[in-house]
Formats: C-alpha cells, structure tokens, sequence
C-alpha cells in the first residue's frame, strides 16, 4: 500500500471549462437528464412548434399561429432537468501500480474529480464512493464547496484490499433512487463474470466505464528473467518473460477488453480506456468530444 499523501493537479480544470459534459438521454420519459430537453407545456425557452395531438394541453396551442394558418399548433419548450452522477472509484490494491511517477488510482482520482466538477458547473447532484472488497458510499450533494470537500478526501484516500466489483455494486445499488448518470472508474482486471454482472445491474442507468491501466500493463514491455507480484494477493511469480509469452499475454488482454466493450455496447453503455501516461485532459478531451452528440 502506498501511504504517501498524494496531491490532485486541478489546473486541468480551467481547460474543462471551454466544454459542456453531455449527456444522452434515454427513451424514456422518466429519465432525468441535466441538461435541456424539448417538452410542450410550460418551460424556460420556446424553442418552436409542432402541430397539436390529441392529449396535449390546450393552454400550450397558439392562437395565434391559429388565426393565421387556421390549424392548431403547440410551443415547445426547453426544460431543466435535475441529474445525479454516482462516481465509483476503485481503491483496491492492484490500483496502487505505477512504473513511473503517477499511480492508476492517483491518475484514477483526478479522472474522479473532472468528472465531478464537470457536474457541478451543471449545479448538478454528484457523490464520489470508493470500492475495493466493501464500497464507502458517499451521499450525492451538490456546490463548489462539496467538490472542495469530495477532492480534500481524495487526496487522503489510500489504496488497499481486493476487488470485489460485483458485490460493491449489488451494495451501491441500493442506495440509488432514480435514473442517474453511473461512472466506474477502474482498471477492471478482474474476472470478467463479475464485471458483466456490474454492467447489467447498471444498465437501466447511463453508465460509463473509464478503464485505466499502466503503460507497462498496456502492453507487457518486460523481458527476461523477471518477478511478478500479484498485488491484490500477494502472491509472487518468477518466471521468464519471452516474446512468445508477451504475445499470449497481449491476446489475452486484448480478448478481456474486448469482451467488456462487447458487453457495454449490448446495453448502450460506453467504455474508455486510458492509461495512466496519458495528459489527463486528453483522456477527458477523448471523453467529452464523443459524447457530444
């Protein structure tokens, strides 16, 4: 376990301000999404008009537009809606790897803390929990000073224990009341069963996955005679990396990757993958820019 306190580079902030965090919507009417959404009836902006159904109130009909055209047509409206955003975070031990300077969970936390203040420009609800063998659930709150708070705690966060992404999320599921925006960040080098099960427990929400690894993780640049360290369980491994093994370590990889991906396209969700050398704000500009639909 790393036990130094480590410090979140917030500078990146400022470059988030030139973007605006979408959110896609799903089908259904009950889904409470930030950001603006086209209803009739009364709202903040017309945004136009549409010919009027059979349902639809007659205080929303423009009588005007009926003088001069002799049919009934309805305002349309822009409408604010409130979004809540659950942030998983994975605190285990395997997140606790660096080959250079910056940890996945280090690189992990900063990821944690954009996306919450991305929500919070949008003045919307946001809770950041960390997970490993039991999840700490934070409760969504929203402001400038929860995000100073939510950061603060990040900073003092250690890494520690085994995944248990199934079980977390079966617990975290609970404590969500509505249709919310779900982000798990993680490496997710954990048995793909249970990371399937977490993916459709979710899939009624918009649920993103951000996976981060160490470049060394990415793609196995060692060579020779080498000792591998299982940091989850301590176990340890000397053997010798050949080019041959590399390339069934790349295939596997490559395989459980896919099959995650595979399984987020099934239930509409999107799936990312950085790893922990890459500049921050090109891992959020990445992000942002293919959710701007």
């Amino acid at each position: 376990m790393n036990n130094k306190k480590h410090t979140i580079d917030v500078d990146f902030f400022r470059q988030l301000d030139r973007f605006t965090f979408m959110v896609r919507k799903k089908v259904s009417t009950a889904y409470a999404g930030s950001r603006r959404s086209i209803h009739s009836g009364r709202g903040l902006d017309t945004v136009g008009y549409r010919e009027y159904n059979q349902g639809d109130e007659l205080k929303s009909i423009d009588w005007k537009a009926y003088a001069r055209s002799e049919k009934l047509y309805v305002r349309q409206f822009e409408e604010d809606k409130s979004l809540t955003t659950h942030i998983l975070l994975d605190a285990s031990n395997s997140m606790d790897y660096a080959s250079e300077d910056t940890t996945k969970f280090e690189y992990a936390t900063m990821l944690a803390a954009g996306f919450a203040y991305l929500v919070t420009k949008d003045n919307d609800k946001f809770a950041i929990s960390t997970f490993a063998e039991n999840v700490d659930i934070t409760k969504p709150r929203r402001g400038r000073k929860y995000l100073l708070r939510a950061i603060e705690r990040l900073e003092t966060a250690k890494a520690g224990g085994k995944t248990a992404i199934d079980e977390c999320t079966i617990l975290y599921g609970k404590a969500i009341k509505s249709r919310s925006l779900i982000i798990i960040i993680s490496d997710f080098l954990d048995d793909f069963t249970a990371i399937e099960s977490a993916i459709n427990r979710f899939s009624y929400h918009d649920l993103i996955l951000v996976q981060v690894l160490d470049r060394t993780e990415s793609a196995l640049t060692i060579h020779g005679h080498s000792r591998l360290v299982d940091l989850e369980s301590g176990v340890k491994l000397d053997t010798y990396i050949s080019e041959d093994l590399k390339t069934e370590y790349q295939e596997k990889l490559t395989s459980h990757i896919n099959q995650i991906k595979d399984n987020c396209g099934k239930v509409g969700a999107e799936f990312y993958t950085f790893t922990s050398d890459i500049p921050i704000f090109d891992a959020f500009l990445n992000t942002i820019s293919r959710r701007r639909w």
